[in-house]
């Protein structure tokens, strides 16, 4: 399983390679064109883009840096690794979704209000349909090899195509003269970048403080109790490395059975979990009844 896990962690690379390479030719096309059309808008959705290629590298590297084996300092490996790195993807995030806002909100109570060119709305509908094509790519690659550092990533592609079509509209809405709309939709684009900064922050935080969610536990203890030999479960917690499910199970067994048979019935509790729902590693302690 740990090999299939190495190769699960590399072909996941793949997916943090192709948002670097959007996120480097839109941000530039953006930038590029929103300055010459004058639009707050795709300017703060250009800088948006520069700061997800540092995020995206920051993916890349820890998805490298995880799939490092085991060593005298990192007994369960590194594949928590990759969610510091989604951690770190929230704080770039969150850093320039308050300078979007900050300069995005300056500039509407200074009144420095232009009329954007209206070939920056197709900009728009063109980084739209990319990005969710990207999106598309990594959520079906991250559900495919169980990387949250790829998942975030694809969450992050999702919310750059909304605001791009945001931007588009706010384009649109500039040619019947409400320009005070382009600056509306650079400061809907900073709350979007905020927004989404403290979801990953959240799950990423959780993860690493080993929360572990209590619904979960409760299926794997129904399954467990349906293996003959187990009278009941004691206690049962887990906690991720990355995406590896790693669980401390007491189950309580009778005093007299011997001990290879309750060595027997917590290899079959190791295999179902293994088998149903890909639990990295299961640890068994056995009390009698």
């Amino acid at each position: 399983m740990m090999e299939e896990r190495y190769q699960e962690l590399k072909a996941a690379e793949k997916g943090a390679i192709v948002s670097i390479v959007a996120y480097i030719f839109l941000s530039v096309f953006k930038l590029a064109v929103g300055s010459w059309g004058h639009s707050e808008a795709l300017q703060a959705d250009g800088l948006n883009n520069l700061t997800d290629i540092i995020a995206s590298v920051a993916v890349l590297i820890g998805l490298k840096l995880a799939r490092r084996p085991a060593d005298d300092d990192h007994k369960y490996g590194h594949w928590k690794v990759e969610t510091v790195a989604s951690m770190m993807t929230s704080f770039i995030m969150l850093m320039v979704g308050l300078q979007v806002l900050f300069s995005s909100i300056q500039s509407m109570l200074h009144h420095e209000l232009s009329k954007p060119d209206p070939i920056i709305a197709c900009v728009g509908i063109f980084s739209a349909i990319v990005m969710y094509g990207v999106y598309f790519y990594n959520k079906k690659l991250s559900a495919k090899v169980k990387s949250s550092a790829l998942l975030a990533a694809a969450k992050d592609n999702r919310s750059d195509a909304w605001t791009s079509i945001g931007t588009a509209l706010a384009i649109v809405a500039s040619s019947f003269h409400m320009y005070w709309l382009d600056n509306l939709a650079a400061i809907v684009v900073g709350l979007l970048i905020v927004k989404t900064a403290i979801e990953i922050f959240r799950d990423s935080a959780f993860s690493l403080s080993d929360g572990f969610s209590e619904e979960q536990l409760e299926l794997y203890t129904a399954d467990i109790l349906t293996i003959d030999g187990v009278r009941d479960v004691r206690a049962i917690r887990g906690r991720t490395y990355g995406a590896n499910v790693f669980l401390d199970v007491i189950v309580l067994m009778d005093s007299t059975l011997t001990v290879k048979q309750s060595h027997d019935i917590t290899e079959k509790i190791e295999k179902l979990l293994s088998e149903k729902y890909k639990v990295f590693d299961t640890d068994v302690h056995v009390e009698p009844f």
